[in-house]
């Protein structure tokens, strides 16, 4: 590993002021369980590592059913699944938390860094997608709100420019009727990278047996995590049934783009969007009806 400095901001301010100075060759450090592997293996260059742990906004971590959620980008993934009105109101999002590298990764890891790190297999993403988070971004020319939908925008690639951090994500208040699940497929049990993952979040009717909206995040078959926007759409009005999911599953299918790699071919994990979209609208539409799904 090739030296670098280090230094610790304390407000959102000071950390634009040394991202700007630095541009390119500073990098943020909200847990470090992919930047300090990074820097370790010569996959990315730093003259500067900046913690952003030490400011408030980043660590904040604020629920109401009024208002929603608000995660700052340093909370480590624990303090999300061990928040029991977190967990019952956005299940998806504890769902990803809980699979991201094991327990003693997750004492340090953030959702806010696993969407930066912008892996087309971030177990996170789908689940942001699914449950319309946003992103609040800080940097020289202000603040901005990206949905999560556009923050990536390659392998290892986002919207951040010069100077830019994320700051929190925002999720809109819990809806009556709703349910969200988070579903991956993977050759072995722990630890390992999505062939295939899903979040799903829909809303029913008061009846709990039709779906009034619905939404769809898919990762590890493109570039970027991808929104299956068709398929969420065309769910609307339809009877919350197995052969609904099933259908939606198929059209989902219709915006993979994975390449053949050591975890399973293009055509496979084409096939896998179905079975694991049409697996997580199902449980997502139990949870929507109070009833317990299982977790991973």
């Amino acid at each position: 590993m090739k030296d670098f400095e280090y230094a610790a901001a304390t407000s959102v301010d000071e950390a634009v002021s040394l991202l700007a100075a630095r541009g390119e060759r500073a990098k943020i450090l909200a847990g470090g369980t992919d930047i300090l592997v990074q820097l370790r293996e010569g996959l990315r260059e730093a003259d500067l590592v900046l913690d952003v742990k030490k400011i408030p906004e980043l660590m904040e971590l604020s629920f109401s059913r009024e208002r929603g959620l608000r995660l700052g980008a340093g909370v480590p993934c624990y303090k999300i699944y061990e928040n029991e009105a977190v967990k019952t109101a956005y299940p998806a999002l504890a769902d990803s938390a809980r699979i991201i590298g094991g327990w003693q990764i997750q004492s340090r890891a953030s959702i806010g860094g696993n969407l930066c790190n912008s892996s087309p297999a971030a177990d996170s993403i789908p689940s942001l997608i699914a449950l319309d988070a946003v992103c609040q971004i800080a940097g020289p020319g202000g603040r901005r709100s990206p949905p999560v939908a556009e923050f990536c925008t390659g392998p290892g690639k986002n919207v951040l420019q010069r100077g830019e951090f994320l700051v929190s994500l925002d999720f809109p208040p819990p809806q009556p009727h709703s349910g969200s699940r988070y579903l991956r497929f993977i050759p072995r049990n722990e630890m390992d990278i999505a062939v295939v993952g899903v979040g799903a979040w829909l809303r029913l009717d008061a009846s709990g047996k039709n779906i009034d909206e619905a939404r769809l995040g898919i990762a590890a078959v493109a570039p970027t995590p991808l929104a299956a926007t068709e398929a969420a759409t065309w769910l609307a009005g339809k009877p919350a049934t197995l052969e609904s999911f099933t259908e939606a599953g198929r059209l989902a299918r219709s915006v993979a783009r994975p390449i053949t790699d050591m975890r399973g071919p293009a055509d496979y994990r084409v096939h896998l969007v179905g079975v694991i979209a049409q697996r997580a609208l199902a449980e997502a539409a139990e949870r929507a009806r109070g009833r317990h799904a299982n977790q991973s």
